[in-house]
């Protein structure tokens, strides 16, 4: 695709050992009212049939792509995909979450009606457990609405270059939060509820943490909130 008919979305799905829920993902972008968008599709290092699940979707669509690499963790998966953009906007969709078919038009009707703005966020409705280990003290559990949810971000691509995800195996969106608003870039909020936090997988990071009181070492395999 070339820059002059670059889509509004870049839709960023980065996914590890997911294979029995990458379909629903990919299939609830299909589902969009919007049409202006690719979907760049991260494997992170599967062992499993991630793969072969998504190579009907890659081969059925021209704006459908996928990108391999070793594992390195959500933050390395994201910035991967950053990279490989070319929409105007970079959104995310984790991989065992689903979008409500008019997510992206309600993102698109508040990029036309905040023109100056660079960063978009919020809007879910949790599946499961609303409360996730907090990342500065995991044995305390806060409330969903309290984060900052990755997947809801919309992000103008220049900025998301600038900024990058850091390359960490938890967190990463909060963190890309913080360093947003230290750099003077103010999101606004979209109360608007189409993205669909799934917190019921039991491989999840969150659900990990939660159970291991942050255990997880820096060198252990990636998996994604």
């Amino acid at each position: 695709m070339d820059e002059q008919h670059s889509p509004l979305f870049s839709v960023i799905i980065a996914t590890y050992n997911r294979s029995w829920a990458i379909e629903r993902a990919i299939e609830s972008v299909f589902a969009q009212t919007e049409r202006s968008w690719e979907l760049i599709i991260v494997d992170d290092g599967s062992t499993d049939d991630t793969l072969v699940r998504i190579q009907p979707y890659v081969l059925a669509a021209q704006n459908v792509y996928v990108v391999v690499q070793a594992n390195h963790g959500t933050g390395a998966a994201r910035a991967t995909g950053i990279r490989l953009a070319r929409g105007e906007f970079i959104t995310f969709l984790d991989s065992d979450d689903t979008y409500l078919p008019e997510h992206l038009a309600v993102r698109k009707q508040y990029i036309a009606d905040y023109p100056t703005c660079d960063f978009f966020h919020g809007g879910v409705i949790v599946i499961g457990d609303r409360f996730v280990p907090d990342r500065f003290d995991p044995q305390r559990r806060i409330p969903i609405e309290e984060c900052a949810v990755g997947g809801t971000f919309v992000i103008r691509r220049q900025v998301a270059l600038q900024l990058g995800f850091a390359p960490l195996r938890y967190a990463d969106d909060a963190d890309f939060f913080d360093r947003a608003r230290r750099a003077g870039i103010e999101p606004v909020y979209v109360p608007v509820p189409t993205y669909c936090y799934n917190r019921t997988s039991p491989d999840s990071l969150c659900t990990q943490l939660a159970l291991s009181a942050y255990k997880t070492s820096s060198t252990s395999p990636s998996t994604y909130q």
